[in-house]
């Protein structure tokens, strides 16, 4: 008589880690899109230990004029200081486990180590977009808030149309919405380039016919595009009702960090579970560094880091650079019924 398949027998950690990781990756909307981009920091920070991790850099030159030059030697200049400051990201350790139970399917399937694999990995890919939603929340939530200092002007990532109520091509997306969304990067509006959508918006765009599809590299699949700006749609984008928001990104938007635990994946047996039949469960674990452009986390990060609610906190963020189009970031809020 045949015996089942087991999960100890298919799954090799080291392998189904790394493979699990790549098609994470592969499936992920955004990364494909561009708007998030892995970090070598950030995955060399993950190998090491600690919560935090400290992200250096050089503000921008001081904007005045240049000195007019003179024949005099005894008029002398003033050197101009470079000056530099930090951003402050940290780790998101994070797990979840399945039964073989579950995953029997998968296991009498012509290919059972591809379909775990396949499984793991959708799961990992909608997790983490997740995490980059909770993030984007987070940052616009500090944006709303009243400023700590010179930190930001309020709200001055945001527009916001939708009104007391619904009035269609007023409250609803519209190209006009967008350019003011992208007028608020003032002359680097040119440097976003993907816009994320709530379901429910991609099919209002639509409708009204504001969709181009354009090929791949390969040719082998039509990406949709808006104004130039490619389309990418996940009901995880936030909605109240008839109210979403909308999120423009430019390329690594968001920096990313993966990192592989000490025991990323293993097999655990219970001889005794289901009345001494047994069962398997498979555990993944992964480590990331969701980090935006230009903005520190200022909240905990103890244990496994940040929860989604906290990321979504306004006081868990706080602007970093100087100037906001610095930050390839910008949110549209419409009422679309």
């Amino acid at each position: 008589m045949a015996t089942a398949t087991q999960l100890s027998a298919l799954v090799v950690p080291q392998l189904f880690t790394q493979y699990t990781q790549l098609a994470t990756e592969a499936k992920s909307k955004l990364i494909q899109s561009g708007a998030i981009a892995r970090s070598s920091y950030l995955d060399n920070f993950l190998v090491g230990g600690g919560n935090i991790v400290t992200m250096p850099f050089h503000k921008d030159l001081t904007r005045v004029n240049s000195n007019v030059s003179s024949d005099d030697d005894s008029v002398l200049s003033t050197a101009k200081a470079f000056s530099a400051a930090s951003i402050v990201q940290h780790r998101l350790s994070r797990n979840q486990s399945w039964t073989s139970i579950d995953l029997s399917a998968d296991i009498t399937g012509s290919d059972p180590l591809a379909n775990i694999v396949n499984r793991v990995s959708n799961y990992w890919a909608w997790d983490l977009q997740s995490h980059v939603v909770a993030t984007l929340q987070g940052v616009f939530a500090d944006n709303a808030a009243a400023p700590t200092g010179t930190e930001h002007v309020q709200n001055d990532m945001t527009v916001d149309v939708k009104g007391a109520s619904f009035t269609a091509g007023v409250t609803n997306f519209t190209a006009d919405a967008l350019i003011d969304t992208l007028a608020t990067m003032g002359d680097s509006f040119g440097n976003l380039s993907t816009l994320l959508v709530h379901s429910i918006v991609y099919a209002r765009m639509l409708k009204n016919d504001l969709i181009d599809f354009i090929p791949d590299s390969q040719g082998k699949l039509t990406i949709p595009t808006f104004m130039g700006l490619q389309v990418v749609y996940d009901d995880m984008v936030p909605r109240s009702a008839g109210v979403f928001e909308t999120y423009v990104l430019g390329q690594g938007a968001i920096e990313l960090g993966m990192g592989t635990p000490k025991t990323p994946t293993e097999v655990f047996r219970n001889p005794s579970a289901g009345n001494g039949s047994g069962v398997e469960t498979l555990y993944s674990r992964t480590e990331w560094v969701v980090a935006p452009t230009g903005t520190s986390y200022v909240g905990t990060a103890t244990g496994g880091g940040a929860s989604v609610t906290t990321l979504q906190a306004a006081g868990s963020w706080q602007r970093a650079y100087p100037e906001r189009k610095q930050i390839p970031i910008a949110r549209l809020i419409t009422r679309e019924y």
